[in-house]
């Protein structure tokens, strides 16, 4: 019969010995589920990485090889394409998110009052997040339908046109209705995150700059604005990088069009490598869509100080 090792009779008694230890038992229940998100995380990215240093495409399948940064340097120095979508996609995003920002803040101020109905209300805004992103889409292509939409039909009734606009064709509205439909679907997502903020301010607070003599504009911005801080500064982070990524109701209702006026860095990219089976170029694309986001990600939470209180 043969006798077990003395490094196997060790490395038993480690393990016996960890899992009677309680400091280290929670990260023992965790460890499978973290290993399996840091899989899921990495081994994509990391594809994508190896993927953009190769000359991979459908086009090419027997010249598929490593190329180094030769996609890098076609997209930096040779895309006339690439740099027409930097401009537009920095102003659908901060546009975007302003306006979001502000009209959230004010319909989350709103339902944070006490008001007949304000149930319904608060239940009404998680519309746009209940319906489906193919549905929103089609809902606004019918609205800015140039023969049957509703837009246009209500501008003639109020005298304001004359002829039918084709919103989505004309390159001098394209933008702004696209813009108002992504509009639309955002709002609810700054105001729930903002009135949820808003109920943990204690209402006495408020009692003492009444009795200081504060109104409710020195209110809004001596208490409500710095209790708010985090709230926005996570709202508007989180809702920045959906929106430079927005590729499905954009893509959906212009295809990029007219002549690039709505094409975003994530289309062109989806173009690239999706529609046009390029998968090295477009990995490119990728990559550097993922090194904005994590600058702009670390210079906007250390700009504004994210996880300091407000004492701080």
């Amino acid at each position: 019969m043969s006798q077990p090792s003395v490094s196997g009779s060790a490395t038993r008694g480690k393990i016996a010995k960890l899992l009677r230890d309680e400091r280290a038992y929670p990260y023992l229940l965790i460890a499978p589920s973290l290993i399996l998100i840091l899989l899921l995380m990495f081994v994509p990215l990391f594809s994508v990485f190896k993927i953009s240093l190769e000359n991979y495409s459908m086009n090419q399948l027997y010249g598929r090889g490593f190329i180094g940064l030769k996609n890098f340097q076609d997209i930096l120095t040779n895309d006339p394409i690439f740099f027409r979508t930097i401009p537009v996609t920095i102003r659908w995003v901060v546009i975007e998110v302003v306006l979001q920002l502000v009209f959230g803040m004010i319909v989350a101020l709103l339902l944070n009052r006490t008001f007949k109905g304000r149930a319904f209300a608060r239940a009404a805004m998680f519309i746009p997040w209940a319906v489906s992103g193919v549905l929103t889409t089609m809902l606004w292509l019918l609205i800015f339908n140039q023969h049957i939409g509703l837009l246009n039909d209500l501008l003639r009734k109020l005298g304001l046109i004359h002829d039918s606009v084709a919103w989505l064709a004309n390159p001098g509205t394209v933008f702004g209705s696209v813009l108002l439909a992504e509009l639309w679907r955002g709002i609810p997502f700054f105001a729930i995150t903002l009135l949820a903020a808003l109920q943990t301010i204690p209402p006495e607070i408020y009692e003492s700059g009444k009795v200081d003599g504060c109104g409710p504009v020195r209110q809004f911005f001596l208490i409500t604005l710095p209790f708010l801080k985090e709230a926005i500064v996570f709202a508007t982070l989180m809702r920045a990088i959906w929106e430079f990524n927005n590729i499905d109701m954009i893509f959906t209702m212009t295809g990029g069009g007219p002549v690039y006026l709505t094409t975003t860095l994530p289309i062109y990219m989806m173009q690239s490598a999706i529609i046009e089976g390029n998968y090295g170029y477009g990995s490119a694309l990728a990559v550097i869509i993922f090194i904005i986001l994590m600058i702009f990600t670390v210079t906007y939470l250390a700009m504004n100080k994210f996880g300091r209180s407000i004492d701080e």
